[in-house]
């Protein structure tokens, strides 16, 4: 899932498509009652860190927080992506 704040991210820190759905996978297998949950998630992400993959689920937070707020509407991306899907993961991690 990408937005605007991930694409200010420098290029060595962005994300597939493919690294983004593994994310999503990994973060409802690990949610955040799981010891070493970053450690656990990086390693199902592959090539990223903890350190990475903790800072883009905060990044995830913040573009939920300001599409919530109506500063930013929801995204429509382009790529075949599922909307419902999007909103899915969008509710899901306001429950995080």
């Amino acid at each position: 899932m990408a937005s605007s704040s991930l694409k200010q991210q420098r290029p060595e820190t962005t994300w597939t498509a493919k690294q983004n759905k593994l994310f999503e996978k990994a973060l409802a297998l690990y949610d955040k009652e799981t010891p070493e949950r970053w450690q656990n998630i990086a390693m199902a992400v592959g090539e990223k860190s903890a350190d990475e993959v903790k800072r883009h689920y905060e990044v995830l937070l913040e573009d939920l927080r300001r599409i919530e707020s109506g500063r930013v509407p929801i995204p429509n991306y382009r790529g075949g992506g599922n909307r419902d899907e999007e909103l899915r993961l969008l509710k899901y991690l306001k429950l995080q």
